[in-house]
């Protein structure tokens, strides 16, 4: 084990400096997320950050741009690279990262090219996926892992995202639409230091859930898909819990929002009518700015490949549910 930590901290001497200064709107990014640092007064933007090896295979890892004021970013630098020894090393995927008694956690979905099962025709072959955690004493890292295997128990799981309620850590975390055909939203309960997962998982909702979900098809005459994706979890004013979380809807990669009937992470879990954000644009997070106004950040468009930008948009918390407050991006 100190062998296979050291070669990660080695890996972090190659990628220690930020790169260049960008404009917001230059950076292909899917799936950002935002750390607002209020203490040193900046905002940390993650993202994947694939390399080939010596191998000439993919391997994974998580980069981070820093702002101070939304609209000029540093970057990138590499915070983690995942390690030989790992058991996947493939691509990832939805990188975040949450503060947590006093370390940093950072949440990775990795991917593989472990095939282990034929999918229904047009889907591609199931391979293995899972979310794994990272910590570190800094939001820059290096993150480490605290083993080899992801946290996740499912073959193929996504997007694991933190919550904390009543004293215990929790990861809410997407089961493949590929594998189940109508993908799912589960729970599953963290140890205290979040290093390990204490089983089983429970379902919170399924992709076809929500009347404005419509699936989608991977490719012509294909079976239709039912996606979860980009799940976040955020408490108004008033106490309700609101899940924010992606599928596809009549304009195409969408943002709706699931709520809590008890208040409660475990739900059971009610989904509203309409999508929240319904173009073409989704896995979304909430943040606060460092003058405590309430934002959301998703990517846009979702296709085509390299297009994909960060948009932040203006939120209000009205108390019983969250509203966009205006379609132009907020950098303030």
């Amino acid at each position: 084990m100190r062998k296979f930590l050291m070669t990660i901290l080695a890996a972090f001497v190659v990628f220690n400096l930020y790169s260049g200064n960008y404009k917001l709107s230059e950076i292909n990014i899917r799936d950002p997320f935002i750390l607002t640092d209020t203490v040193e007064g900046r905002y940390y933007m993650y993202r994947t950050s694939d390399s080939i090896d010596s191998n000439g295979k993919i391997r994974g890892g998580v980069e981070v741009f820093m702002s101070r004021d939304l609209e000029n970013w540093e970057g990138p630098k590499t915070v983690m690279r995942i390690p030989d020894g790992n058991a996947l090393t493939g691509t990832v995927w939805a990188p975040e990262v949450h503060a947590y008694n006093g370390q940093y956690y950072l949440f990775a979905t990795i991917n593989s090219d472990i095939k282990w099962k034929k999918s229904q025709p047009g889907w591609g072959d199931f391979t293995l996926r899972g979310t794994q955690i990272f910590h570190s004493t800094s939001p820059e890292g290096p993150f480490v892992p605290f083993d080899k295997f992801p946290h996740t128990p499912d073959m193929m799981a996504l997007d694991g995202t933190l919550w904390v309620e009543d004293g215990k850590p929790y990861m809410v975390y997407c089961h493949e639409w590929v594998e189940l055909g109508d993908g799912t939203m589960e729970l599953i309960e963290l140890t205290p230091d979040l290093s390990k997962t204490i089983v089983p998982s429970k379902v919170l909702f399924n992709g076809s859930a929500p009347e404005w979900s419509t699936g989608m098809q991977p490719s012509p005459g294909s079976p239709r898909g039912y996606v979860t994706d980009g799940c976040y979890l955020y408490r108004t004013g008033k106490g309700k819990l609101l899940m924010i979380w992606s599928s596809f809807g009549k304009d195409g990669y969408a943002i709706g929002i699931a709520e809590s009937a008890t208040g409660s992470v475990k739900g059971p879990w009610i989904q509203h009518e309409k999508p929240f954000f319904p173009d073409n644009g989704g896995h979304g997070m909430i943040f606060k700015t460092l003058s405590g106004d309430l934002c959301l950040i998703l990517h846009q468009p979702n296709d085509p490949l390299g297009a994909e930008r960060a948009h932040i948009y203006p939120l209000e918390d009205t108390g019983d549910t969250l509203m966009l407050k205006s379609k132009s991006n907020h950098t303030k």
